[in-house]
């Protein structure tokens, strides 16, 4: 930024929340049910709350019976569908098979729990906390933390709006924000651009293994009557994924004929080919799948990373001045194929931890006390016992990998041991992709437009939109290196990770690179079309040389998921 850009204006609060998530709204609500006086503030990139929220989501109604005990008794609230019907199937490629239910830990089983839009449950909470007094500020992007002379975290800034492509300020320009807290809770979900820097400068993930993760797709599909079954949940692992590869399917059946269809690939793949979004296709061709969105309509889309860490990937949650939340620190059970409760849960254990800190005249220290407590409250309880199915799958594959895990899983619970002890993730996701010249190129069959989309048809759904002429929020540190390695080494796989087709390497005429030329095309020009970006934020997490950041554009913009 120029030397004479003005300063910008600040806003005291007592705490400072990144991100109307889950976690984050369960902080705010927890806050001022402890301490009615305390100034809150919640910021949230999304123009409203929970437009940038993407979840399957069956959610475990843990957190939400300790948050607002009586929230059944309301009219309106958002849990509206539970689930009457819990089945698990292993696809090949013409057939599936069920999987025995009996086999399974019990809270594998998803009874007592209830199908939702995460967004929908998101809004409900803002609500809750609006009612307590907590202030909201959709449609601004935190984009710098703040710290003090002492090296602390005091504050954040929302990014300058209004600014031109160069960088520079527009006609319409707006300086950015400062909001200062006493303590500043960082709630931004998977890879949150902020996060990744606090993990890096205050080294929190020293101890732990690396993080993992997995892409997410959703559609949202309108059916025939006749094929609806309200309150089935179906997960599937097997086809069209190779046994090497892990990853697997969600359909939920919700309210008015309406059918959430997923899929999650997890990033840590080998073959740089692999394309998960033509993956997610391939999967609604099954013969067990394609009848029921034969003659459907096709609502919303949306895609968003995952993590997959788990127990020995979270890093330390706490330093000077604040303090992760939910999937920013990584509270996903990934054989449960749930996070919201944890998410929920850790936002309330921190306000704990703050709420009492503040009362003791603290400020701008370290919230210690929540790092050590989380291990053992219920979030540490639901995620140690499941801590060694990612690396078990990972290391043996979907089958045998899903099979030691059953046993591994066993054990934890009626032995609280394991035979394993704790496997560590040996590799992040970027570090598993190998050169393209160990694989083969993959065709996918072209889109019928009917079951089976293409990427840019998708983004449509998905309400994306940002301002053309910002500065690109897609950060190449080095282009020299993307095109030498990215394309030439791994064959461009940013234009087959990416679900919103962002990434392009085309030629001197503009033409796509063909498939399997890669190493040759000496002419190739890296593209990126940053208005087609859903904040998955998959660049960030499987760029093979962690070339390309992730980071916030102009407050408001990106999807609007509506009941997602």
């Amino acid at each position: 930024m120029s030397e004479e850009m003005p300063e910008r204006e600040s806003m005291e609060f007592d705490v400072v929340i990144v991100g109307a998530g889950p976690a984050g709204l369960s902080a705010a609500i927890k806050l001022k049910q402890l301490n009615a006086d305390l100034e809150v503030v919640v910021l949230e990139k999304g123009p409203e709350v929970g437009a940038h929220i993407l979840s399957g989501a069956v959610i475990d109604p843990i957190a939400v019976n300790r948050l607002i005990p009586d929230w059944e008794k309301e009219n309106g609230h958002p849990f509206q569908v539970p689930v009457t019907d819990d089945i698990f199937y292993f696809m090949t490629e013409g057939s599936r098979k069920k999987l025995p239910g009996f086999g399974m830990p019990k809270f594998m089983h998803n009874h007592g729990n209830y199908i939702v839009s995460l967004g929908n449950v998101c809004r409900w909470l803002a609500e809750k906390a609006e009612g307590l007094g907590v202030e909201i500020y959709p449609g601004f992007a935190a984009a710098e933390v703040i710290y003090d002379e002492n090296g602390a975290v005091k504050g954040v800034a929302t990014g300058d709006m209004g600014l031109q492509r160069d960088g520079t300020p527009g006609p319409m320009h707006e300086r950015g924000m400062e909001l200062h807290g006493k303590y500043v809770l960082f709630s931004e979900g998977a890879r949150g651009s902020l996060s990744k820097q606090l993990i890096e400068k205050f080294d929190l993930a020293k101890d732990a293994s690396p993080p993992k993760f997995g892409i997410g797709f959703k559609e949202l599909w309108e059916v025939d009557p006749s094929k609806h079954k309200q309150g089935s949940v179906e997960h599937s692992l097997g086809w069209p994924l190779n046994s090497d590869q892990d990853g697997g399917s969600f359909i939920y059946h919700i309210e008015n004929n309406q059918v959430y269809v997923g899929y999650v690939v997890a990033l840590g793949y080998k073959n740089p080919y692999l394309s998960p979004f033509e993956e997610f296709q391939r999967f609604k061709t099954h013969p067990s799948v394609a009848p029921l969105l034969e003659g459907a309509k096709r609502i919303s889309y949306g895609s968003r990373a995952i993590t997959q860490g788990g127990w020995q990937s979270v890093p330390r949650l706490s330093f000077p001045g604040g303090a992760l939340l939910g999937c920013a620190a990584g509270f996903v059970n990934v054989p449960r194929i749930k996070g919201s409760h944890n998410a929920m849960l850790s936002g309330m254990l921190a306000a704990e931890h703050v709420a009492e800190a503040i009362a003791g005249g603290r400020s701008n220290d370290e919230l210690a006390s929540y790092e050590e407590a989380w291990r053992e409250s219920d979030i540490g309880k639901d995620l140690k016992p499941v801590r060694n199915v990612k690396p078990l799958v990972t290391k043996y594959g979907s089958i045998k990998g899903m099979m030691l895990s059953g046993i591994d899983m066993w054990c934890n619970i009626i032995l609280k041991w394991s035979p394993f002890g704790t496997m560590k993730h040996e590799k992040a996701d970027y570090q598993a992709t190998e050169p393209a010249n160990m694989h083969e190129p993959i065709a996918y069959p072209k889109p019928d437009g009917k079951i089976t989309f293409d990427r840019s048809s998708s983004v449509f759904l998905s309400g994306t939109n940002h301002e053309e002429n910002q500065p690109v929020h897609l950060k190449v540190a080095d282009l020299d290196k993307q095109k030498q390695s990215e394309l030439h080494k791994f064959a461009g796989p940013s234009t087959r990770y990416c679900p919103a087709a962002v990434y392009e390497w085309v030629d001197s005429k503009g033409d796509a690179i063909p498939l399997g030329k890669e190493a040759e095309a000496e002419d190739a020009v890296f593209v990126i079309n940053n208005q087609n970006c859903v904040h998955c934020k998959t660049c960030d997490i499987k760029d093979p040389n962690q070339n390309i950041n992730w980071t916030v554009p102009q407050g408001g913009e990106g999807p609007v998921y509506p009941n997602m």
